[in-house]
């Protein structure tokens, strides 16, 4: 049965740490809805109603549009291992370039990860903890580092190109801020 809460519990902090993947969800108040999944060690707890994540270059950039235009965020783990859950937290975010300051403020939270965009912060007002009785187990067997690699092998200025030429409209022609 699903439970709400109106903070994340050190519990609930430990579960979030030992997770290996999250989805973050936005929508803009038209175009599409996204789902995004996220790894690697980007996502911190820092306060009971504040998370911040790492967002790194990819693809798209759905996610920073969206906030921009509607700053609704939802943050889902799953318990892949051991004792079944799954916690959404659910709030508002904000979008921190490297030009902000706080995006400087932040980073230093995080491991030094090649290809790093925007860091999110999140305002958390609602958690739910429910089952996730239908969850398949499954074994983490390693991070990917295909993308860490082909960023590394991109440079600083090369993936600021990219982040113009591929990252700066969403697939919705949104502006993402980059």
């Amino acid at each position: 049965m699903a439970k709400i809460y109106t903070e994340i519990s050190e519990e609930l902090t430990a579960f979030i740490s030992r997770q290996q993947v999250f989805f973050v969800g936005t929508a803009a108040t038209e175009g599409r809805v996204n789902i995004s999944p996220k790894g690697m060690d980007t996502l911190r707890v820092l306060e009971p109603n504040k998370v911040v994540w790492l967002n790194l270059t990819g693809s798209g950039n759905e996610t920073a549009a969206h906030v921009l235009k509607n700053n609704r965020m939802t943050i889902m783990f799953c318990a892949f291992e051991g004792k079944p859950m799954i916690l959404r937290l659910y709030g508002q975010a904000n979008i921190f370039h490297e030009r902000d300051k706080a995006y400087h403020k932040y980073i230093s939270l995080f491991p030094e990860i090649a290809g790093s965009r925007q860091i999110f912060e999140m305002q958390v007002d609602t958690v739910q903890t429910s089952c996730g009785y239908a969850v398949p187990f499954m074994e983490f067997k390693e991070e990917r580092r295909v993308l860490q690699s082909w960023a590394e092998k991109q440079g600083q200025e090369r993936l600021k190109e990219y982040h113009k030429e591929r990252n700066s409209l969403s697939i919705d022609n949104f502006k993402t801020g980059i």
